[in-house]
């Protein structure tokens, strides 16, 4: 019989909640903690506050001043923070307030918490969590809806990954913590708190490994691929695609670095098309990196050639413009005609 599903006030002895993604990271940044009295949050208001977007709400009630921590608006000082207390044997979570945020923080992470377990031929680890809210949708001002995964994929010595879903979100952010490695950890914050995002988790499952990819919906005439808030996008472009007969997979790549591209080579060898959906701008980017290296390993099953929607190669638009930058249904769904076009 099938575990019954319960809202989030039910009884605490079920293993099934129907969560939203804020919630799901919420509960699992909890679960993490229980589980490991090294592991410290920190960041701008994410105490009292419980963070911009109370991701973290009621942690410090719970755990203490001394593991939920308030810092200073210094980007660079919490990243720094974190690699003194990672070097004495904490597991830090950092949470950057917004994604545009992180640039002052940018020389700590790429210089120092990447390299560090290298330079020290691996005998210092660094199990440093940066939790990234990023993408648009919300109307912000200037520097809060920025999709800078590409500078961190490309850095190496970190891990990048990117939840699209409750499920995820609560399994993802304990296996980061949890991990040696340092890892980005991006969340779609236009998608914390939709109703429609509500997924049931169930606390006592088996979760998928961390750094793999998975088909989130299968089709036959063309792959869509993508992560983050994008993956919603391509599910409700496959919905509408399939009232007009057109069957689209949908694959959520989860992890972006290190890339786990079998899931794709597999459905692209069938569908004989790509299409690669991201928030971000398309120079120099993961999704040209998706589209190369695709075109290697599919170049005799490729009936098409693989084509992006993206964001745009410009600075994020102000907020009434910014529908027009994000992919959006109509933009997937023609791409994907112009793709069975050849």
């Amino acid at each position: 019989m099938a575990a019954p599903v319960l809202s989030e006030t039910n009884s605490a002895a079920s293993t099934v909640r129907k969560l939203t993604i804020g919630k799901a990271l919420n509960l699992g940044l909890r679960a993490a903690m229980e589980a490991d009295p090294k592991v410290i949050m920190m960041g701008e208001d994410v105490g009292k506050l419980g963070g911009v977007f109370r991701i973290t709400d009621g942690l410090q009630k719970d755990f203490g001043e001394h593991r939920v921590l308030d810092t200073p608006l210094a980007e660079s000082g919490i990243i720094g923070t974190a690699v003194g207390l990672a070097v004495r044997g904490f597991r830090p979570v950092c949470e950057i307030q917004f994604d545009g945020f992180i640039f002052p923080g940018f020389d700590q992470i790429v210089s120092q918490v990447a390299k560090l377990q290298a330079r020290t031929q691996g005998r210092q680890r660094m199990p440093i969590v940066i939790r990234v809210p990023f993408g648009g949708g919300i109307g912000a001002v200037e520097h809060h809806s920025e999709s800078p995964e590409s500078y961190f994929a490309h850095t190496a010595g970190l891990r990048v990954v990117s939840c699209s879903n409750a499920v995820d979100a609560y399994w993802m952010i304990q296996q980061a913590v949890r991990c040696d490695d340092p890892v980005l950890f991006f969340e779609p914050k236009r998608l914390y708190h939709s109703g429609n995002m509500k997924a049931e988790v169930d606390t006592a499952a088996t979760p998928d490994p961390l750094f793999s990819s998975r088909v989130v919906r299968q089709g036959a005439a063309v792959t869509l691929v993508s992560y983050g808030p994008s993956v919603k996008v391509c599910l409700d472009a496959a919905t509408a695609a399939e009232e007009e007969g057109r069957s689209l997979e949908v694959i959520d790549l989860r992890t972006l670095s290190p890339l786990d591209l079998a899931p794709v080579f597999e459905s692209v060898r069938r569908t004989g098309r790509l299409v690669v959906v991201t928030e971000a701008p398309s120079e120099s980017s993961l999704s040209s990196e998706i589209a190369a290296r695709v075109q290697r390993e599919c170049f005799y099953s490729l009936e098409a050639p693989i084509m992006r929607v993206t964001g745009f190669d410009v600075p994020y638009p102000p907020a009434k413009l910014e529908e027009h930058f994000l992919p959006d249904l109509d933009r997937v769904l023609h791409t994907v005609d112009q793709s069975l076009a050849f």
